[in-house]
């Protein structure tokens, strides 16, 4: 894939995605289809407004219960968006995809990115989606796009104080505008959703794709529907039963492992190396960074770079290899004092739009992971859990925090999401990288194990997503989805 494709994709796996072609707006609004609609097993399937007709792409709503326990009451639309299969006599039939998040915009992503999946897209339609509390399915937003450039420019904090009040001012406004979703926005009611997709498709079984948190949905639809799943690859893979401090302590050390090798490539060249000539200077360059923006943030077009938004930007570089080249430059110009690559690169993590607005990746994000849990840590345990990081990684350390935020939740948790089981269904492959920074590839064989019908497929290699990476992977999953292959067990490319 070219770098162009696989940033694009990158964006919806990691949460991030400004994309240009995302929309506000909740159910249809600015989605909805223009001109001859097409009905095609009770969705009504039109140009989408924002595609161009020759692309090919169609776009529909599909209407689904807010509340599945009252299936006649009050409904929400399900933005979806379709790209039909090119060699009609060899169709298959339609192909799944949620491309992570929890938030990730999957029509977004489809619209951008349906390149990278030419060689599925010959034989299968090209299917994805907005879950609920996402962007054009009821996108969740709790802050202004000012209020929200303010948030992130102090989020995570050091101090309990105030990171308690920052999580509680976030929590207070989901709840002011998105009060009455906010209960029904979880991974079960999304793979709910996802069963009346596949019967609108009128399909006879569910071909999925899922990409990181996309593993976890698909994991829950496959224990809700075992008998109905197809073809289902599950590429970097979440372990569903972590709890919240796990989670960050594994992520922030996945990040610093990235990050190291991130450092000693660059120090490979040596002299052309704007960072250092070894990996202890080329970190002590990021470092020393850091710390002048904590000390005093710079402004850069009209806007405040903080230590946060820094971070935020080395993260986002950091999911792929692709990307190292882009934050070596956004580095040695911030040493500069042109902090720009260094905000656009914390812009597409944060959803952020050129226009100041945001998606709604960082709002339903927090929404969809603490509807998915009962665990509750207190500000203050997350904040220990940052202190005792700061010896391994000082770097990411802080974003640990964050694990606290659900214990001010307005909403209950649920624990049915974390305990999957998939027996009786179809074989599940699973895809783990092993220098994998945000879903760890020690995630991968535990949700293989756990699905019971799971079959481990192994990347040896750095980055977030395995599928377009190498062409042993790229075949091995290939040869599943059309063909009905299972990977040889223990394949590791």
């Amino acid at each position: 894939m070219s770098r162009r494709v696989v940033r694009a994709v990158l964006a919806a796996i990691v949460g991030a995605g400004a994309m240009s072609l995302a929309a506000t707006g909740c159910g249809g609004g600015r989605f909805a289809v223009a001109g001859h609609a097409t009905p095609s097993a009770g969705l009504s399937w039109g140009p989408c407004k924002e595609a161009s007709s020759s692309a090919g792409f169609e776009c529909a709503t599909m209407p689904v219960p807010l509340d599945y326990a009252k299936p006649e009451g009050e409904k929400i639309g399900i933005a979806l968006v379709r790209l039909r299969a090119t060699d009609t006599g060899r169709r298959i039939g339609a192909l799944v995809f949620n491309f992570g998040g929890p938030g990730g915009s999957g029509v977004s992503t489809l619209l951008n990115a349906a390149s990278a999946f030419a060689a599925l897209g010959r034989r299968y339609d090209l299917v994805s989606f907005d879950p609920r509390g996402v962007d054009r399915s009821g996108g969740i937003h709790c802050l202004s796009g000012p209020q929200m450039d303010q948030w992130l420019s102090r989020e995570p904090s050091d101090s309990t104080e105030e990171e308690t009040r920052l999580a509680t001012d976030f929590a207070r406004g989901c709840q002011r505008s998105a009060g009455r979703i906010l209960p029904y926005v979880g991974t079960m009611n999304a793979a709910r959703d996802m069963e009346s997709l596949r019967q609108s498709l009128g399909e006879p079984r569910l071909n999925y794709f899922g990409f990181s948190y996309g593993t976890h949905l698909g994991a829950v639809y496959a224990t809700l529907f075992p008998r109905a799943v197809g073809r289902m690859v599950l590429d970097s893979a979440v372990d569903p039963s972590v709890g919240m401090l796990d989670m960050a302590k594994t992520q922030a050390l996945g990040f610093q492992k990235a990050y190291e090798d991130y450092l000693a490539d660059c120090a490979k060249t040596r002299t052309s190396c704007p960072l250092g000539a070894d990996t202890a200077t080329a970190n002590a360059t990021v470092l020393n960074l850091l710390r002048g923006l904590e000390r005093q943030p710079v402004k850069s077009d009209g806007r405040v770079v903080t230590e946060d938004i820094a971070r935020a930007g080395v993260v986002q570089a950091l999911y792929s290899r692709l990307t190292w080249p882009l934050l070596t430059e956004a580095i040695r110009d911030a040493g500069k004092g042109d902090m720009r690559g260094l905000l656009t690169l914390a812009d597409e993590y944060a959803g952020r739009r050129p226009d100041g607005t945001y998606t709604s990746l960082q709002f339903s994000l927090p929404a969809i992971l603490c509807a998915d849990t009962t665990d509750r840590p207190s500000v203050a345990q997350a904040e220990d859990l940052a202190r005792r990081l700061d010896a391994q990684t000082p770097l990411f350390a802080p974003t640990a925090a964050s694990a606290g935020s659900c214990s001010v939740w307005p909403v209950p948790g649920n624990d049915a999401a974390r305990r999957v089981n998939a027996t009786g269904s179809n074989p599940i492959v699973v895809v783990g990288v092993t220098n994998d920074p945000a879903t760890p590839y020690q995630w991968a064989p535990r949700l293989t194990a756990q699905l019971r019908t799971g079959v481990l497929l192994t990347l040896a290699g750095e980055g977030h997503g395995a599928y377009g990476q190498s062409p042993c992977i790229d075949t091995a999953v290939n040869s599943y989805l059309l063909g009905g292959k299972v990977p040889a067990k223990g394949l590791r490319c």
